[in-house]
């Protein structure tokens, strides 16, 4: 496979310059090196830039209601377990108005792996603040500055039960498609945080302003230490660490069920004449 096996006809509408370009990039790379063909894995949508995605990336791809990526690929997961799903959402979409889904997939461990692009507003809207927006930030819904504390995405995922909890900088694609492989990779519930400028609405989190401070975690890291993984997690302001925070080994949601013990939902029969059924509607 070739990167460019992955586009569609259609270029990325995105600013240029946008930082969900590097994760676009990224996704292909990771793809590329795991060897999928375009028809050999399924990612939903959120709503936002991001998920604007949904027309530049070739795969089964579905684009969900705002907030709702999470239970729409747990839906297609229980459907057909052996197929690789993924979701790709913003920090608006996913902690915001999908954070009561990302809990629970996490405590589920469901075999999903969850891109975010974090760029900490809402982009697509002309940068509104989003949950993880720092407090005191000002933008045009909150001129005054933020009330409230940020949500930590990474301290979220590790006390829900992610199996996998990892970080990134758009801004280095290779290292962010190293982290999007390992997730996709990891069997259980994995949640990919993606530090993503946004040139047009956050002019303080910059490219260079990432650059001043991200670091990746070093070799002597214990991603196995979930008290370590969650302390670690919370020094994410002068310095922010990127790579994989935490991973553990436990059974997955569809392998807990004995239903799918002999073959997918997909192939089974569901015993119902569904064509006389529908009938009945025409």
């Amino acid at each position: 496979m070739q990167i460019t096996d992955y586009n569609t006809s259609y270029f990325p509408t995105w600013c240029p310059g946008c930082g969900d370009f590097g994760i676009w990039g990224a996704l292909k790379s990771a793809f590329t090196k795991i060897g999928w063909t375009p028809s050999d894995f399924a990612i939903v949508f959120g709503i936002g830039c991001s998920g604007n995605m949904n027309d530049f990336l070739k795969c089964y791809a579905f684009h969900a209601l705002h907030g709702r990526a999470i239970p729409t690929a747990v839906g297609i997961k229980i459907a057909n377990h052996k197929l690789p799903v993924l979701v790709v959402a913003g920090d608006g979409d996913c902690y915001g108005e999908g954070g009561n889904h990302l809990m629970h997939a996490a405590r589920g461990n469901h075999d999903i792996t969850v891109v975010i692009h974090d760029n900490r507003v809402y982009g697509l809207t002309t940068g509104q603040t989003s949950p993880t927006s720092p407090k005191g930030y000002k933008s045009k819904s909150t001129p005054d500055g933020v009330i409230e504390v940020p949500v930590n995405p990474l301290a979220y995922a590790i006390t829900s039960g992610a199996t996998f909890v990892a970080q990134a900088f758009a801004g280095d694609i290779v290292h962010t498609a190293g982290i999007i492989e390992e997730g996709v990779r990891h069997k259980g519930f994995s949640l990919v945080n993606i530090l993503q400028p946004c040139i047009s609405f956050n002019k303080v989190n910059t490219y260079p302003w990432y650059r001043e401070r991200v670091y990746k975690l070093g070799e002597e890291y214990d991603k196995r230490d979930k008290m370590k993984a969650l302390e670690k997690s919370f020094f994410l302001a002068d310095k922010i660490p990127t790579g994989i925070f935490y991973e553990e080994d436990r059974l997955t949601y569809t392998d807990s069920l004995t239903q799918l013990s002999e073959s997918t939902l997909l192939r089974r029969s569901c015993g119902l004449n569904l064509e006389k059924i529908l009938d009945e509607y025409v």
